[in-house]
C-alpha cells in the first residue's frame, strides 16, 4: 500500500509518518511545502489512501487562508481525478469551521469540497473536525496553547494566561494517530454522506488555568520528587508532552545524597499513593537500619554488591537471615514488627533500591530505633 501524506512535515503528519514505519509501512509519500510541486502528480497517480493534513494556520494575509486550505485541497482532488484514482482520502479539519472567520470559512469550504468529491466520484472521505491536539513535536508560539506553556516553562520563559477559567477541548496526537490508522486499516468503511464527520476521540475537557497549574507541578517535581498522577488519562499525556519540550542540555537534575562515613542515603522518586523510592549505598562492613515500624513497609533490592538482611520480631530473640547480592536480583519484603537491618558482606559498596509505601513524614516517621 502507498500513502500519501499531506503536510508530512506538520505536527500531525510528522507523528503519523512515524508511526506508519514504525508498523511496517514502507511505501509513505510524504508531500509538504518544500516538496517539488511535479511530485504531486506522481503520488496522486501512485496512492492508494491520502491523508490530507496540509493547511494553513497562520499566514501573513488572510485571504491566503482561502488559497491553502481550500484551493490546495482543490488541486490534490484534480490530480486524483486526472488520473481516475479513487483512493479513500482522510482530511483534517478544524472544529473552527464552524465559526464564520476567515479561517474557519477556509476550513468549511475544504470539508465541502471533499464531500461534493466523495459523493460525485464514489469515493470514501472522512472529515475530521479537531479540536485541539496536543502532544510531542508541536510548535510553540504558533497555534497551540499547551505546546507554548510546556516550551516556554520548560525553558525557564514567562507565560500569558488571559482567562484560566477557559475550557479546553484538547485531543492528545498519539490517539489522534491511533483513529486515523483504524481508518486506513478498516476494509468494510461505507461512503460518508455530506456533513457526517467522523468521531474524535477521547476528547480531554480541562480548564486552561488547570492545564499551567499541572505542568507547573511537572516542572517542579524535580525538586519534590514527587510523581504526577499517572492514573489520570490525561496527566500522564500533558506529562509526557512536557517532557519533550525540556532544553537538550537540561535532560537531568541532581538528587541530594545524604553522605557519612557509613555510605550515602538518597531519595529519588515519591508519590502520595504509591509511596517513594530510595537508593542505598553502604560501604564494606556497614550496618544499617536497626529499627521497625507498625504500618510502614518497605521492599530492597540489591543491585550491587553482597550482604544479609536480619529480621527479628521485637518479642522474639530468633534472628532470620536473607543473603543478597546483585548478581541474582531478589526482592525482599520488610513486614512491619519485625526490627531490622542491612550489612554489607563484601568488599565493595553495595547499592540497593528501596521502596517504602508511605512519603516519610518527619512528624510521624513511624521508626523505632531497637538493634537486633
Amino acid at each position: 500500500m502507498k500513502i500519501l501524506i499531506t503536510g508530512s512535515k506538520g505536527f500531525v503528519g510528522k507523528n503519523l509518518t512515524a508511526e506508519l514505519i514504525n508498523r511496517g509501512y514502507s511505501d509513505v509519500l510524504e508531500y509538504d511545502i518544500d516538496t517539488n510541486p511535479k511530485e504531486l502528480d506522481n503520488f496522486t497517480k501512485e496512492c492508494n489512501f491520502v491523508f490530507h493534513l496540509a493547511g494553513v494556520n497562520r499566514p501573513e494575509n488572510q485571504e491566503d487562508f482561502m488559497k491553502g486550505n481550500f484551493g490546495f485541497t482543490s488541486k490534490l482532488l484534480d490530480n486524483l481525478k486526472k488520473h481516475k484514482n479513487k483512493a479513500p482520502v482522510l482530511i483534517s479539519s478544524s472544529i473552527q469551521a464552524a465559526l464564520n472567520n476567515p479561517y474557519g470559512k477556509s476550513k468549511k469550504a475544504g470539508e465541502d469540497l471533499m464531500f461534493e468529491y466523495g459523493k460525485e466520484n464514489g469515493v470514501k472521505v472522512y472529515v475530521y473536525r479537531l479540536p485541539n491536539v496536543f502532544g510531542k513535536w508541536c510548535r510553540p508560539n504558533y497555534n497551540s496553547a499547551v505546546a507554548t506553556f510546556c516550551h516556554n516553562i520548560a525553558h525557564d520563559l514567562s507565560i500569558q494566561v488571559n482567562d484560566p477559567n477557559i475550557l479546553m477541548r484538547l485531543v492528545y496526537i498519539d490517539d489522534l494517530v491511533n483513529l486515523f490508522i483504524e481508518k486506513l486499516n478498516n476494509k468494510n468503511l461505507q461512503l460518508t454522506k455530506k456533513g457526517e464527520f467522523e468521531n474524535v476521540e477521547p476528547i480531554h475537557e480541562i480548564k486552561l488555568g488547570e492545564i499551567t497549574e499541572l505542568i507547573y507541578s511537572f516542572k517542579e517535581s524535580r525538586k519534590t520528587l514527587e510523581v504526577p498522577n499517572l492514573g489520570d488519562a490525561f496527566t500522564k499525556k500533558l506529562y509526557s508532552t512536557y517532557l519533550s519540550y525540556l532544553p537538550t542540555d537540561k535532560f537531568s537534575y541532581p538528587l541530594k545524597m545524604n553522605k557519612d562515613n557509613r555510605g550515602s542515603f538518597t531519595e529519588f522518586l515519591k508519590s502520595p499513593e504509591r509511596g517513594q523510592v530510595s537508593i542505598n549505598i553502604a560501604k564494606p562492613g556497614i550496618v544499617k537500619g536497626q529499627h521497625w515500624h507498625h504500618t510502614k513497609n518497605e521492599k530492597f533490592l540489591v543491585v550491587s554488591g553482597q550482604g544479609v538482611i536480619r529480621f527479628r520480631k521485637i518479642d522474639s530473640d530468633e534472628v532470620i537471615e536473607y543473603f543478597v547480592s546483585g548478581e541474582k536480583l531478589e526482592v525482599v519484603d520488610i513486614p512491619v514488627g519485625y526490627t531490622h537491618n542491612i550489612e554489607n558482606l563484601g568488599e565493595t559498596d553495595m547499592v540497593t533500591v528501596m521502596w517504602v509505601n508511605e512519603v516519610y513524614d518527619k512528624d510521624k516517621p513511624d521508626t523505632y530505633f531497637l538493634p537486633l
